[in-house]
């Protein structure tokens, strides 16, 4: 596989109901048949992919996710993460909400991945792969372990080794065997922040 530069997607959410009810206004405009967005009048940006308020969960991730799954499961590293103020839609888009009860379609980018990877290694009993997860968030520069909710924010910092790769120092990783078996990890968290976004909401 060649190497593939960074890539940015753009999403735009629909209006909140509380930002309907306060009648605010749509700033964010899709140029048609482009990878375009304007921002108020006339500025206007371009991004390798752009998604409007109606695309779905499946169309983000099929378009920006699944060819890196494919490189991941060829031996290559893959990285994603959702940038954005506070309501813009991240954890929506990457978790897709209440994941024990959210429906097929609403599914964001971890639960499809994690689901799509095992599938993936069903299916190749051939080769051996070895799955361990880990789940940090980085917020006002500071790096915080999701799956260790019980602690304060504790020291976490990001290192290069002799060979120029990139680590995460003192997080917790977790061997893993199934798309059940992280689900289990990662829904504490997950609850955590659907939580705080229906607070966000209200």
């Amino acid at each position: 596989m060649e190497e593939i530069p960074v890539k940015v997607a753009v999403r735009i959410r629909p209006l909140l109901s509380k930002e309907v009810l306060h009648n605010h206004q749509v700033c964010v405009r899709l140029v048609p048949n482009t990878q375009q967005i304007i921002i108020g009048k006339d500025r206007v940006f371009t991004f390798d992919f752009v998604f409007g308020k109606n695309s779905t969960q499946e169309e983000v991730y099929t378009v920006c996710i699944k060819p890196l799954l494919v490189s991941l499961t060829e031996g290559y590293n893959a990285t994603v993460f959702a940038y954005g103020q506070t309501g813009s839609g991240k954890t929506y888009t990457i978790g897709g909400g209440h994941v024990a009860s959210v429906a097929e379609d609403e599914k964001g980018i971890i639960p499809r991945a994690i689901q799509e990877l095992f599938q993936h290694i069903s299916e190749n009993h051939n080769i051996d792969f070895h799955v361990k997860v880990s789940y940090i968030e980085v917020y006002k520069e500071e790096l915080r372990d999701l799956l260790e909710l019980e602690t304060s924010v504790k020291e976490l910092h990001i290192r290069e080794d002799e060979k120029g790769n990139t680590g995460r120092i003192s997080a917790l990783k977790f061997d893993v065997v199934g798309f059940s078996c992280v689900l289990k990890l990662f829904l504490p968290s997950l609850e955590i922040a659907y939580s705080l976004l229906i607070l966000e909401e209200s």
